[in-house]
């Protein structure tokens, strides 16, 4: 544990980081074999390019920044002064163009794409012989709209990305998500780094911390997380 707190340190690379960055590795060893390209959610080209991790900026920068000063003494007197910092800026290394974020795009974690629906035939009338049959029409529609929005408001799970392909003709399949039945199976949140180790070996819930959710609704997220503390 010293040895990895040590290396961390040199590198100025926290756990998850190394993830991220082994995450970014083989998006990019995926796109090289895809043309540059991968696909993200509703048929979405995104371009992976190289990006590289911007707060590693010296062994020797790491480590003073890390103990908060330069001074070699301090770091082992109990009593010395706390470095002061906002936690809000940090140095880069300046290998990347202004504006770049890191981690880098993923179009795994992406989420859906919002779908415009069309209301021209959202009232309907006259298509069933008797008002019994319109009613319960009716009803079916409306716990179908249900469905459908709590499947966009919620969080869409890709698939394994070996599991998008037809094993036989390699060419990709044509539904790429797994649905409400497959909650044991495992999709691209599942994804193990180099050691074998998953998210959830880091102590997160995988299906949340995976995927983006900036465009989830709060409602729906609050949701999520009263249903797994009541499981």
């Amino acid at each position: 544990m010293f040895l990895r707190s040590v290396y961390s340190m040199a590198t100025n690379v926290t756990t998850i980081e190394s993830w991220e960055i082994e995450r970014h590795e083989q998006l990019l060893r995926r796109a090289r074999v895809l043309g540059g390209y991968l696909d993200g959610p509703d048929g979405m080209r995104v371009r992976i390019s190289r990006h590289e991790f911007p707060y590693d900026i010296g062994i020797w920068e790491n480590i003073r920044d890390s103990m908060g000063t330069s001074n070699i003494l301090a770091w082992f007197w109990p009593l010395a002064a706390s470095m002061k910092t906002d936690g809000l800026a940090f140095e880069t290394n300046g290998f990347e163009e202004p504006g770049q974020v890191w981690p880098p795009p993923d179009p795994d974690r992406m989420p859906r794409l919002a779908r415009n629906l069309d209301t021209k035939d959202a009232f309907v009338y006259h298509e069933h012989p008797d008002t019994a049959a319109e009613v319960e029409a009716f009803k079916q529609r409306q716990a179908a709209d249900l469905a459908r929005r709590e499947r966009a408001n919620g969080v869409q799970r890709r698939k394994a990305f070996h599991q998008r392909f037809d094993s036989e003709t390699a060419q990709p399949v044509d539904d790429e998500y797994l649905d409400d039945t497959a909650a044991d199976l495992s999709g691209e949140e599942g994804w193990q780094d180099s050691g074998g180790n998953r998210l959830r070996d880091y102590g997160v819930e995988e299906d949340i911390e995976f995927y983006d959710e900036d465009d989830i609704p709060i409602a729906e997220l609050l949701r999520r997380r009263r249903r797994e503390g009541q499981n």
